[in-house]
C-alpha cells in the first residue's frame, strides 16, 4: 500500500508522502514557505511561527506548517484533496504580525551586523513584513556569550529560533548550549558560561538566521556583495567537504560550506572553515637557492636551472605531500621515474597496498553510514581524523546504530561497544563467529593509526577478514586530502617511504612536510609555506596552495572531485604542475603536455575512473593475503587536530585552539 497523499497547495495537485511536513511538501510544489527555526538537518521546534498556513476547512486559525504532518489533514466533505493555502489573507496577516513580533526587541544594527547583506530577517521581513512598527516600549537587551575564538555573539540579536541548540546537542553531540528562563526573560545561554568544545562548532554561525552568531575571526572585514565567491573543494581532511572560497581582491576572506548530500551534507570542520589567515602567511613567494649555508632569492631560470643540474646523471626520489592535487603527483611521477627515480606518497609510513582499491580505499560510500545498523572503527579516531563524519556516525548511533571500537577509546560523542585497544583484539573478532551480523548494512572503518607501524599491512588483512565474515561494507579513513590521488595514479615504490629513500642522491620534495629527510641528500622542495620541507631544502620552488589553483583530489571512499581557483599564488608563485613542466624541459625530458587541459587528457587515459567527477566509482573486492600482526596497541595518527599541515601550522587561529585545547587537557588532569 502507498503512502502516497494528493494534497492541493495554492490551487496546484501535488502527491507527496503521508510523513512528510507540510512545508516539504510546499518545497516539493516549489511554493516558498518563510521560515527561522525550522532546518531540514535538525528536529523540529515549531516555535518561531513564521512558517504558519491556512489549512481549509481545518481550526480557523492559522498552523505551523513544519510541525504539521500531510496524513494529519482531514480530506473534502466529498473525499476530495486537502487544501492547503500559503498565500490566502489569514496567511498574509498571521506572518505580518508574526514578523512584527520578532522585530519588537530586534535592535536596528543592520549596518554595523556582520549578517548584512546575506540575513534571513532582513530579507523575510521586507518579503512579508510591514513598513511600520506600532512598538513604543523600550527593547530589551542581552548579555553577550564567550563561546571562544571562534563564534562571536549578540545576544540581543537573538531570536529564539534554537537551531544553534538543536545543532550542538543533536549534530556536534555537546551539551553545553541550550535555553533559560522564560517569556520575556528567556535567552541562549551556554551551560555555566563555559565556552563550545566541538570540532564543529562554526557551523552555528551558518545555521543562525540574524546576526546572533557570527564568526569572530572574519568580523568587520568585509560585506557578502564585494566578495568573489568559488565553489571548491576542502583540502584540511580526506573527506573532500564541498566548500566555497569567498576571496576579495587576492585575499581569501572566508570559507563556507556546500551542500553535498553524499559527502559533507551542510557541515565543516572548524579547521577547514577558519585555516584561511593562514594561506597568507608564512608564504613562499619567490624561488631559492642555498649557498654556503644560507638561501638567497633567486629566479625561475635560475632556479630550474639549478634543480636540473642537480638531478642529471643522480639517483633520485620523489616525495607526494598530503595537500598535492592528483595532477601535480601524476606529473612527478612521469618527470622522476623518466629519470629512472622512485615516487613514493605514502610519507606517513601507511602499509596501503599499491594498485588494490579495495585495500586502500575500499567499497563502501560515505553515504552507507547513515544506513548502516553496525559500526565498526579500527585505529581510528574520527572526531579528529574528519569531524564531519564522525557526525555522520553520531546520527546512525542516533537511529539505532551499535558502534564498536578498537583501539584507543577516546571521546566520539557518542556511545560506543570498546572491544579492546590492540591488535589481539582485532585477530580475536576476525577469527570469530559473526553468524548474528550477517544480512544486516554493516561497515568497518580503518584508520590510517592502524596501518601506520611496520605491521600495518597484517593489521589490514585482519580487518579486511573481518569485513568479508561480517559481510561488510569497508572503508579506509584517510587523514590526508592527496593521498588517495596518487596512490589511483600510482605514486608508489615497493618498500614504501623506506626503500624509496634508500641511496637518494637528490630527493625531490613535493609539499611533504611531515617527512624528515636524513642529512646527505640534496632536496629540492616544492610547496607553498615555509615549514619543516623549506627549512632542509637546498632549492625552493614556490607552489599555489589549494585555492589558487585547479586540482582534482580524490576523497577517502575513492571519489574524484575538482578544485576550482579562487585566487592568484603570491609573487613569483607557480602552479604546481607548470613548475614539474618547466624543470622537465630543462632537464631535456619534457613532459607532453602543455596546458593542464593536455595534463589531464593524459591522466585520464592513463586512469579513467579519475573522469568520474563527483562519482564514487565500483571497486572489485580483493582482500590481501592474511598475516598475524604483533602485539602492540594501536594508536591513532593524529596528535592535534589543528596542526595536521603547513597551512594550519602557518595560522595563528590554529595555534590559538591548539594552545586552548591542550590547556583544556591538563585542567582535567589537574583535578
Amino acid at each position: 500500500m502507498s503512502n502516497l497523499k494528493k494534497i492541493i497547495i495554492d490551487g496546484q495537485e501535488v502527491e507527496v508522502e503521508g510523513a512528510m511536513t507540510l512545508i516539504q511538501a510546499c518545497e516539493v510544489a516549489g511554493i516558498e514557505v518563510p521560515r527561522f527555526c525550522y532546518h531540514e538537518r535538525l528536529s523540529i521546534a515549531g516555535n518561531c511561527r513564521m512558517c504558519l498556513v491556512e489549512v481549509v476547512g481545518g481550526p480557523p486559525k492559522p498552523a505551523a506548517s513544519c510541525a504539521m504532518q500531510v496524513k494529519d489533514l482531514r480530506p473534502g466533505p466529498e473525499g476530495q484533496p486537502p487544501v492547503v493555502k500559503t498565500n490566502s489573507p489569514m496567511v498574509k496577516k498571521a506572518r505580518e504580525g508574526v514578523m512584527e513580533f520578532l522585530l519588537i526587541n530586534h535592535p536596528l544594527d543592520c549596518p554595523i551586523c556582520d549578517q548584512g547583506g546575506e540575513c534571513d530577517l532582513q530579507d523575510q521581513a521586507m518579503a512579508y513584513g510591514v513598513d511600520f512598527s506600532r512598538y513604543r516600549e523600550p527593547k530589551r537587551a542581552s548579555e553577550d556569550l564567550d563561546l571562544g575564538p571562534l563564534v562571536e555573539t549578540h545576544m540581543t540579536r537573538c531570536i529564539s529560533c534554537t537551531r544553534c541548540v538543536r545543532f550542538t546537542s543533536e549534530v556536534a553531540g555537546i551539551t553545553q548550549m541550550g535555553q533559560t528562563g522564560r517569556g520575556e526573560d528567556a535567552e541562549i545561554t551556554s551551560y555555566l558560561g563555559q565556552t563550545l568544545n566541538s570540532n564543529l562548532q562554526g557551523n552555528i554561525i551558518d545555521l543562525c538566521p540574524v546576526g546572533a552568531l557570527v564568526s569572530k575571526p572574519y568580523a568587520f572585514t568585509a560585506r557578502p556583495w564585494e566578495l568573489t565567491k568559488t565553489e571548491s573543494i576542502d583540502v584540511m581532511d580526506a573527506l573532500g567537504s564541498n566548500i566555497r572560497v569567498d576571496t576579495k581582491g587576492r585575499e581569501v576572506m572566508r570559507l563556507l560550506p556546500r551542500n553535498h548530500d553524499g559527502v559533507n551534507e551542510e557541515w565543516i570542520s572548524d579547521k577547514t572553515r577558519f585555516v584561511w589567515d593562514g594561506l597568507r602567511r608564512q608564504r613562499l613567494d619567490t624561488p631559492y637557492i642555498r649557498e654556503k649555508g644560507k638561501l638567497r632569492k633567486a629566479g625561475w631560470g635560475e632556479a630550474l636551472q639549478a634543480a636540473a643540474k642537480a638531478m642529471k646523471g643522480k639517483k633520485v626520489a620523489g616525495l607526494v605531500g598530503d595537500l598535492a592535487p592528483t595532477e601535480a603527483a601524476f606529473a612527478l611521477k612521469q618527470l622522476i621515474e623518466g629519470q629512472g627515480g622512485k615516487v613514493e606518497c605514502r610519507t606517513d609510513g601507511a602499509k596501503l597496498p599499491a594498485g588494490n582499491r579495495s585495500a586502500y580505499v575500499g567499497n563502501a560510500r560515505i553515504e552507507d553510514i547513515d544506513s548502516a545498523k553496525a559500526i565498526m572503527l579500527i585505529g581510528t579516531n574520527p572526531a579528529v581524523e574528519a569531524p564531519v563524519l564522525n557526525a555522520r556516525i553520531r546520527k546512525a548511533w542516533i537511529n539505532g546504530a551499535k558502534i564498536g571500537v578498537v583501539g584507543e577509546a577516546v571521546d566520539l560523542t557518542y556511545e560506543y561497544f570498546h572491544l579492546g585497544a590492540g591488535r589481539d583484539d582485532l585477530v580475536k573478532m576476525a577469527e570469530s563467529d559473526h553468524t548474528d551480523a550477517l544480512g544486516k548494512e554493516t561497515l568497518v572503518i580503518v584508520g590510517q593509526g592502524a596501518l601506520q607501524e611496520a605491521d600495518g599491512e597484517a593489521v589490514l588483512s585482519q580487518a579486511m577478514k573481518f569485513a568479508e565474515l561480517t559481510e561488510s561494507k569497508f572503508m579506509i579513513l584517510h587523514t590526508a586530502a592527496g593521498r588517495v590521488g596518487a596512490m589511483d595514479v600510482g605514486a608508489t615504490t615497493d618498500g614504501g617511504l623506506t626503500a624509496a629513500l634508500d641511496g637518494a642522491e637528490v630527493v625531490y620534495n613535493l609539499g611533504a612536510d611531515e617527512v624528515d629527510i636524513a642529512p646527505g641528500a640534496f632536496v629540492i622542495y616544492q610547496g607553498s609555506h615555509g615549514d619543516r620541507g623549506a627549512h632542509r631544502a637546498d632549492i625552493i620552488l614556490p607552489g599555489a596552495a589549494y585555492t589558487e589553483e585547479n586540482g582534482l583530489f580524490v576523497n577517502t571512499e575513492g571519489r574524484p572531485q575538482l578544485a576550482i581557483r579562487a585566487g592568484f599564488a603570491p609573487g613569483e608563485a607557480k602552479e604546481n604542475w607548470a613548475i614539474l613542466r618547466a624543470l622537465s624541459a630543462e632537464l631535456g625530458a619534457t613532459l607532453p603536455y602543455d596546458s593542464l587541459a593536455a595534463l589531464r587528457q593524459a591522466l585520464v587515459v592513463a586512469h579513467p575512473h579519475l573522469a568520474m567527477i563527483d562519482s564514487v566509482p565500483v571497486n572489485e573486492w580483493n582482500r590481501i593475503p592474511l598475516r598475524k600482526p604483533g602485539k602492540a596497541t594501536f594508536r591513532n595518527a593524529i596528535k592535534d587536530f589543528y596542526l595536521t599541515n603547513p597551512i594550519a601550522r602557518a595560522s595563528a587561529l590554529m595555534a590559538e585552539l591548539s594552545a586552548n585545547a591542550a590547556a583544556r587537557g591538563q585542567k582535567i588532569a589537574a583535578e
